[in-house]
């Protein structure tokens, strides 16, 4: 359910161990050469899903909630049509986020701490992941969620809000952040259909916990770019959107103990520094051939 970048990215691995197929709403020719059998539907639809019913042992669920609202209908209408037949799933992983602990003020967070998301996208996300938890709870279906923070990849970075100047908060002001990059993530839902634990949530973050603007400067440093300019946080909100002053306004330092212990997860990329190394030389123009 879902087949955004992250997915793809497994596809390679979950093809060679799984008969795959993916809802889509339009046929894509890159899945197919994938080896992917492809369903027409719409989780905004209910009568496209039918085929869903009874088809799948295991799902992996990424689709994002809707952009309004208070719940997740989408997967509101998911569980009901799996839930239509006679064989269930055995097994549900879901792409949640980190953003359903809310702001930490910086503290270091495990799974168990409790849920209180601030913003209405995480509060999505809470109702989804509450409507998932209830289906496992009344089903023999072993429910496996994924908490990834900022996730990013060579192809996946805010270079060009570098480029823009966008502000950053002052140190005294800033706040912590945390990320995955988009291949450990998607390895972490290859292992996590295998041996995901039942209505187990995990944080799916690498070993870094950096101060935002660390971050960006480490960024800037890499690609030869001005370090983004510092402002108070009255100053900011005058100059960025509200979706943007949302990241500014949650601080939290995330510990993946379970993940590294129970999925046995280990990361390709464990420090954004090896990530951000791997994306310069990916994004380089290729050395013209030696003349003899």
């Amino acid at each position: 359910m879902g087949c955004g970048d992250v997915v793809r990215r497994a596809l390679p691995a979950l093809t060679r161990h799984w008969r795959v197929f993916a809802l889509v709403r339009e046929l894509d020719p890159a899945l197919h050469i994938l080896g992917v059998k492809q369903i027409c539907g719409d989780l905004d639809q209910p009568a496209t899903l039918r085929r869903l019913a009874g088809l799948a042992h295991a799902v992996l669920h990424s689709a994002p909630p809707p952009g309004t609202g208070s719940g997740d209908p989408r997967t509101q209408r998911l569980l009901a049509t799996l839930a239509n037949a006679r064989s269930l799933p055995r097994r549900i992983v879901y792409i949640s986020t980190t953003g359903v602990y809310g702001n930490c003020g910086g503290a270091h967070v495990p799974e168990t701490r409790p849920l209180a998301a601030t913003t209405a996208r995480a509060r999505r996300r809470v109702a989804a992941e509450g409507l998932l938890r209830g289906f496992g709870r009344r089903s023999r279906t072993q429910i496996s969620i994924l908490r990834a923070p900022g996730i990013y990849a060579a192809d996946r970075l805010p270079l060009e809000r570098i480029r823009r100047g966008d502000p950053l908060l002052v140190p005294g002001a800033d706040v912590f952040t945390n990320h995955i990059h988009a291949e450990d993530l998607a390895h972490a839902c290859v292992v996590a259909l295998e041996r995901g634990g039942a209505n187990r949530a995990y944080n799916i973050c690498d070993d870094s916990a950096l101060l935002m603007g660390d971050w960006f400067d480490k960024l800037a440093d890499a690609f030869a770019l001005p370090r983004p300019p510092r402002a108070t946080r009255e100053e900011v909100r005058a100059q960025l959107s509200p979706m943007l002053l949302s990241f500014m306004g949650e601080s939290r330092r995330l510990e993946n103990t379970r993940m590294k212990r129970e999925l046995k997860l280990r990361l390709r990329y464990p420090t954004v520094d090896i990530g951000i190394a791997d994306a310069v030389v990916a994004r380089s123009p290729p050395t013209p051939p030696a003349r003899e």
